[in-house]
Formats: structure tokens, C-alpha cells, sequence
């Protein structure tokens, strides 16, 4: 297997495991993980160490010190790709398993809206606050599965470009 593929892949299966786990554990200790803001989340981390490991095995083992940025590019989104995947079957499995879960989310993030000052309510509109209050109970396992995969890619957009740039070299003349 080309090892721009494989080496993404183990390092998101990898990664999608360890993420998991601090999903359970965060859970666990008493913070909601789908509560933290994505600016405040654990991914950050997660996926500069995984995407830097990723990149620079590439770079130093597989292509003889040399990795142009659509390499890079390309073998952070299949990492992530993989992550998602992982953490997203995960969130939707662990709700089934635990409906806790989902019934924590909805109720703490209940909390969270109804203690927004006036000034912030009147920002996102009055109506968009109500209507999101109205259909939080509805919420389900899929749609903050797709909401956690969706601001993966989202983070890892940023990270990978700056480390795809730092990382690359290329042939001197």
C-alpha cells in the first residue's frame, strides 16, 4: 500500500482510538466533552502531535527527506478522514450504550442557554434562541456525531496547512 495512505491511516486509527478514550474519560470526570468549545478542545493537541508524527514519518522514512505540501495536504485529511470516522461511530455507539450521555448534553447545554446574558441573546436574535431551545430536546446520537466530525475537519483544516507548510522540503538545486 502506497505509504501516503497507510501512514495516515495507523496514525488516525491511532488517534481515533486515543480520542475516544478521552472522550470516556472527560465524560467521566465530570466535563461534558461535546460542551467544550472547539477553540478550548483536546484535538487541537491531539492533532498536532498525530499530524506532525504523520508527516514527518512520511518526510524522514518514505520519501528521503523530501515532502511537498500537497503530500501533506493529502495525508492529514485521510488522518483525519480516519480520526472522524472512529470518533464518530464511537459518540453514536457510546450514546446507545450510555443514554446518559445524551441526556446530559441536552440538559447541561439547556443550562448553558438559559444563563446567556440579554446582550448575547439579542446578537444570535431572539427567535434563533428560542427555536434552538425548542428542538435541543430532539437532539440525537447522529447529529452530534456529525456535529463532533464536522468540527474535526474544521481544526484540522488549520493545523494541517501550517504543518504541511512547515514540514515540507524540498530538493535544493
Amino acid at each position: 500500500m502506497n505509504p501516503l495512505i497507510k501512514v495516515p491511516l495507523r496514525y488516525g486509527l491511532l488517534a481515533g482510538t486515543v480520542g475516544s478514550i478521552l472522550l470516556i474519560a472527560l465524560y467521566y470526570l465530570g466535563r461534558h466533552p461535546l460542551l467544550i468549545p472547539p477553540y478550548a478542545d483536546f484535538r487541537i493537541i491531539l492533532f498536532v502531535v498525530f499530524i506532525l508524527f504523520t508527516l514527518r514519518e512520511l518526510r524522514n522514512y518514505h520519501y528521503n527527506g523530501i515532502l511537498y505540501f500537497w503530500q501533506g495536504i493529502i495525508a492529514s485529511f485521510i488522518f483525519t478522514v480516519c480520526f472522524a470516522v472512529v470518533t464518530g461511530i464511537f459518540i453514536v455507539s457510546f450514546m446507545q450504550l450510555v443514554p446518559a450521555f445524551l441526556s446530559d448534553y441536552v440538559s447541561l447545554t439547556l443550562v448553558q442557554l438559559r444563563t446567556l446574558p440579554e446582550e448575547a441573546i439579542e446578537k444570535i436574535g431572539k427567535d434563533v434562541y428560542e427555536r434552538n431551545i425548542e428542538m435541543l430536546p430532539s437532539t440525537n446520537g447522529v447529529m452530534l456525531g456529525l456535529t463532533y466530525v464536522f468540527q474535526s475537519f474544521v481544526i484540522s483544516l488549520f493545523i494541517s496547512i501550517i504543518l504541511s507548510v512547515t514540514l515540507r522540503r524540498q530538493l535544493k538545486p
